[in-house]
């Protein structure tokens, strides 16, 4: 089975060893995102509904360029700092996905690796 990783190019990718997505078959795995521009600032700093639309719309991005799309997404797992702000994430996550619904998972989290980050997302799709 043929095998494509995808990188954004941020240095820690080398660091930590890991791909910013990676396609094997039909399918695509897109790592943990946050709301980190390409210029290495937070977008939507204190902001956890515009962290995750960004992390969404950074998703969007990779995924089309693994041939897939969101209309694709089968499944996401969101990593939140405050589990209280759970209905802003659903509400931007519902943005998004309300028609296609994917298997989804929200699990409150002790800190991510930055104190700025406040919502993490993973995602798979298939690309057919």
């Amino acid at each position: 089975m043929n095998r494509k990783n995808i990188s954004s190019g941020a240095p820690w990718e080398a660091i930590v060893g890991y791909s910013r997505a990676v396609v094997v078959g039909e399918w695509v795995e897109v790592t943990g995102t946050v709301a980190v521009g390409d210029d290495g600032q937070v977008i939507g700093k204190d902001d956890i509904y515009r962290q995750t639309q960004y992390a969404l719309e950074k998703i969007g991005k990779v995924l089309r360029e693994a041939g897939s799309s969101l209309q694709n997404v089968v499944r996401t797992r969101i990593y939140v700092t405050d589990i209280d702000q759970w209905e802003a994430v659903g509400n931007a996550h519902a943005e998004v996905f309300g028609d296609i619904r994917p298997a989804t998972t929200m699990v409150e989290v002790s800190r991510l690796i930055s104190p700025e980050y406040l919502v993490e997302i993973e995602a798979r799709a298939y690309i057919g």
